[in-house]
């Protein structure tokens, strides 16, 4: 039997148009890279060996876990080590360009970096996800040696393997990601009322056109084709 591709080419497009939130933006006039803040930024006294760190970003939160002395492991699409073995290429801070190659390639590594580059000035929370998981919190050294055995290249996939399945795994023993879930969810909610399909794609791909990129508020509507597909 010949495998149906609407489904496979369905996903590809929900995990293109995911990429967007996670692109850092730069600010106006910038050529380059915005830069980290300086060492020091954050108070990481008040962090423990195999914590659960949280960044919340635009719509999505970036996951990591802390292994001490100012050192966060976590999972970012990265194109440079499947193309290449120079660790101190490797190990630079990962720009907009190679994350988005690392997504289309679907490659990722799992990297060490200091608190300031895996934070990249957003605010931190700390073990916010152990409400989720009641009497599965593994031990503190545990989540910081299961993240240590990760360290290196993997495959990535916005959908099915991110940084939230790399520090749920870690922390719980369960690689799940709750937010991307969520955002499927809340997009099969929106598209139930199929009389709005045909404007909803039209103000999406306006907005393309016009802008360059989908911003938050039109980013779901541009996903309605996707699961028209899926309740096809």
């Amino acid at each position: 039997t010949m495998k149906n591709p609407v489904p496979q080419a369905a996903s590809l497009l929900l995990e293109k148009l995911m990429l967007l939130v996670h692109i850092r933006p730069l600010p106006a006039g910038s050529g380059g890279e915005t830069p980290p803040p300086a060492p020091g930024y954050y108070d990481t006294s008040c962090f423990k060996r195999g914590d659960l760190l949280e960044v919340p970003r635009t719509l999505f939160i970036h996951f990591g876990i802390y292994l001490g002395e100012n050192r966060v492991a976590h999972m970012m699409p990265d194109i440079l080590p499947s193309i290449t073995g120079d660790r101190r290429q490797i190990q630079q801070v990962v720009t907009n360009k190679r994350l988005i190659l690392g997504v289309i390639a679907r490659t990722a590594s799992v990297r060490v970096d200091t608190v300031e580059d895996f934070a990249y000035g957003g605010s931190i929370l700390v073990n916010h996800m152990d409400r989720l998981f009641e009497n599965q919190v593994l031990g503190s050294e545990e989540a910081a040696r299961r993240a240590e055995k990760l360290v290196g290249a993997t495959a990535y996939s916005l959908l099915w393997n991110n940084c939230e399945h790399f520090v749920t795994y870690c922390r719980y023993g369960a690689p799940v990601s709750f937010q991307t879930d969520k955002f499927c969810e809340t997009v099969k909610m929106i598209i139930r009322d199929q009389r709005s399909v045909l404007a909803s794609v039209l103000v999406g791909l306006a907005s393309i056109v016009c802008l360059g990129v989908a911003p938050s508020t039109t980013l779901p509507t541009i996903l309605i084709p996707f699961f028209l597909w899926m309740a096809g």
